[in-house]
């Protein structure tokens, strides 16, 4: 497949819920604990972060909330757990582009990331078949709509 990235996003804490955002144009760099992804803001160009809420290593949205004060303009998507209103109202009002429950499906998480990147009918290009000395066939997909 080729794709051209237009973003770099730092998921943080998802536990390999990020995988169907590699369909995106974007760049993954995934990260499990805020440690890591404090050291990966220092070495990396990142345009979006994508969190949970409470995080092994620094619960109640910290990660986040240091996050806004170093990074104030960055987009970020927040996942809190389903039913929690606390979690909800202080990721929202922290000043989230975007909050999800856990129990978001793939395709609603999809499509907020691209919303919130600004990525607008998106297309992949995949290479179905390919003979030596002459073209490739292409086949195009429609990812977001």
């Amino acid at each position: 497949m080729i794709v051209l990235v237009q973003a770099n996003v730092l998921t943080v804490g998802l536990n390999g819920k990020n995988e169907v955002l590699r369909e995106l144009p974007i760049r993954l760099v995934t990260m499990q604990s805020a440690a890591e992804a404090a050291r990966s803001l220092r070495s990396e160009k990142i345009d979006s972060v994508i969190s949970k809420w409470d995080l092994d290593d620094m619960e109640d949205g910290w990660f986040l909330k240091r996050l806004r004060v170093v990074k104030p303009d960055i987009p970020t998507i927040v996942f809190v757990r389903a039913g929690d209103r606390a979690q909800e109202i202080a990721a929202r009002s922290f000043g989230a582009s975007a909050v999800l429950t856990d129990e978001a499906g793939d395709e609603l998480f999809q499509k907020t990331v691209a919303n919130v990147l600004g990525l607008k009918d998106i297309v992949s290009i995949k290479t179905i078949s390919s003979t030596e000395g002459k073209k490739s066939r292409y086949e195009k997909e429609k990812i977001i709509k």
